[in-house]
């Protein structure tokens, strides 16, 4: 799996020097989506596609907001150019162990197996290793074997003992496998 270039523009004023990228459409007729830092003003965007990609176990309202107030500049979207969102990536940070966690990722049933999951994951990656995190955890579902392959093939390992499996990790029957990433420093 390899990603397309991206072109970089501003949006905002250039002295906040916040990059974002266009991402070049995979099929002729699609709209090109930007990869961008979430705003405050995209939080119910933000809730309604949590809630249509994870359904039942999506993210409370109010929980999206305060992850939104402690970790914004490692909360990325895709942006279709009218502001709906169809997709986001989440990474949780802690100054303490260099070390941080990505809370989320989804991308819209009709634009999965484009590389955008990738692309997003790429870009939170970047911008943790430029803040000095050294190591990035997830949790991912045993049988969800499309995200497992994306974030092997990104470097990330199970995370011992048990390979990475912790059964009953959100609740009976919720098993989950950790997975962890390494992160060379920026430079």
């Amino acid at each position: 799996m390899t990603a397309e270039p991206l072109e970089r523009f501003l949006d905002r004023p250039a002295q906040l020097k916040e990059p974002e990228r266009t991402l070049l459409p995979r099929l002729p007729d699609a709209t090109p989506l930007i990869l961008r830092t979430a705003r405050g003003d995209d939080l119910p965007e933000l809730c309604r596609l949590d809630k249509e990609v994870f359904q039942e176990v999506a993210y409370p309202e109010f929980l999206l907001r305060q992850m939104y107030d402690m970790y914004a500049d490692h909360l990325l979207v895709l942006d279709d150019g009218t502001g709906r969102l169809r997709g986001y990536v989440l990474a949780g940070t802690t100054r303490l162990d260099r070390g941080s966690w990505i809370l989320g990722l989804c991308v819209i049933q009709d634009q999965r197996r484009n590389g955008l999951g990738r692309e997003l994951m790429v870009e939170v990656l970047d911008r943790l290793r430029g803040c000095g995190i050294e190591q990035v955890r997830l949790t991912v579902e045993p049988a969800n074997r499309a995200a497992i392959l994306l974030y092997r093939g990104l470097g990330f390992v199970p995370e011992e003992p048990d390979g990475g499996l912790r059964r009953d990790y959100f609740g009976p029957g919720m098993d989950r496998l950790v997975l962890r990433l390494d992160l060379t420093p920026a430079g």
